[in-house]
């Protein structure tokens, strides 16, 4: 059975959009196409943060043949004044005839906006076209306005056998350059990347995107006993946004210290309690200050804690050929679950990276 021409062109959207991937956060991904009696007359999508959105620079390009023309778009039509003008606006000029859309949008302070607008001066308005596929490609834009927490995904790098690194605390390469640059490319699809004070202590990381072009993540260091050096590279780089999340405890107790870090423009958040920060409560400040997904990066501690929390919604595992023995383990969760009841990766996809498999899926947890 051959797909609609509505599946056809909203799939086209959806293509589009990912191109957006790593640049336009922290808005959604969004690619359109116009089509006039049959034929694709315009196709756009977001580029950057700031810039003109999906459809207006598909109906730049569709020119004069948007009148009466039928306009394809994954996310509904923004109704508001921005860093850009109402697409809606752009949209009821053309003279476009119909939106098919393939979902509202997330937010509830305007979610159903743009399309009232758009019926109000008579276009007429289709939603639900390829839905499921559209909420798979803005998960990291939509789960702060379902659940007031970013969107976390887990990125591990291991040997064959589960373990980060060797009996000597080394891990620097466990995976091939291919994988190191598949998980830069990650860092870009994220908007902020998350390590604990183990892993700024251990690497002495900078946590910037290399090895290809695009935008460097916000960079969240956790440490509740703020045990870090302000000398670390991570501080020192200008090169994105970075906080450094501490307990209110050790604020009171190391002020001099929380000044050097405010002096390098670190932002210095304290969260109240003891030394031990639960990730429920870190992924609710977080998604206070406007943060919408996070990619763990961060070492055993770290990753563990937040898959146990229960908020993690996605894991990126690069497993490389080859076997420690021992060392420090990927995983070492306090509580773990049983054969029974075991944490599961659903919608799992393989790919092959040098001589390294990357996994990546959903979390299920029991």
């Amino acid at each position: 059975m051959k797909p609609s021409n509505h599946t056809v062109h909203m799939q086209r959207t959806l293509d589009l959009a990912a191109r957006g991937l790593g640049q336009v956060h922290p808005n959604p991904l969004v690619g359109c196409v116009v089509v006039n009696k049959g034929r694709v007359v315009g196709e756009g999508y977001h580029q950057n943060f700031g810039g003109a959105h999906a459809e207006v620079n598909a109906l730049r390009k569709a020119g004069s043949r948007a009148k009466g023309a039928t306009l394809y778009v994954n996310l509904e039509p923004c109704d508001h004044h921005g860093k850009t003008p109402p697409c809606t606006e752009a949209i009821i000029n053309a003279g476009v005839h119909r939106i098919v859309a393939a979902m509202k949008d997330p937010n509830p302070l305007v979610s159903g906006k743009g399309f009232d607008r758009l019926r109000k001066a008579g276009v007429r308005v289709e939603i639900g076209v390829l839905r499921k596929e559209a909420e798979f490609i803005n998960e990291r834009f939509s789960a702060i306005f379902q659940t007031g927490r970013p969107f976390v995904g887990l990125k591990i790098a291991q040997s064959l056998d589960g373990y980060t690194a060797d009996v000597h605390g080394k891990s620097k390469w466990i995976t091939s350059r291919e994988s190191r640059t598949v998980g830069h490319r990650l860092r870009m699809e994220y908007e902020a990347v998350l390590v604990g004070a183990g892993t700024v202590v251990a690497d002495d990381p900078e946590l910037t995107v290399r090895f290809r072009k695009g935008r460097n993540p916000i960079r969240i260091v956790i440490d509740g006993r703020l045990h870090v050096s302000p000398r670390s590279r991570v501080f020192n780089t200008r090169a994105a946004r970075t906080i450094l999340v501490t307990s209110l405890l050790s604020l009171r107790t190391k002020k001099r210290k929380c000044m050097l870090f405010a002096r390098k423009g670190v932002e210095v958040i304290a969260i109240k309690g003891g030394t031990w920060i639960e990730p429920g409560h870190i992924l609710l400040v977080l998604g206070k200050y406007g943060i919408s997904s996070i990619l763990v990066e961060g070492g055993s501690k770290t990753s563990s804690a937040f898959l146990q929390s229960g908020f993690v919604r996605r894991i990126h595992c690069f497993v490389a050929p080859l076997i420690l023995g021992g060392g420090t383990k990927s995983l070492a969760l306090e509580n773990p679950p049983v054969i029974a009841k075991p944490f599961t990766v659903g919608s799992l996809r393989r790919s092959t990276h040098g001589h390294d498999t990357l996994l990546e899926g959903v979390i299920e947890y029991p």
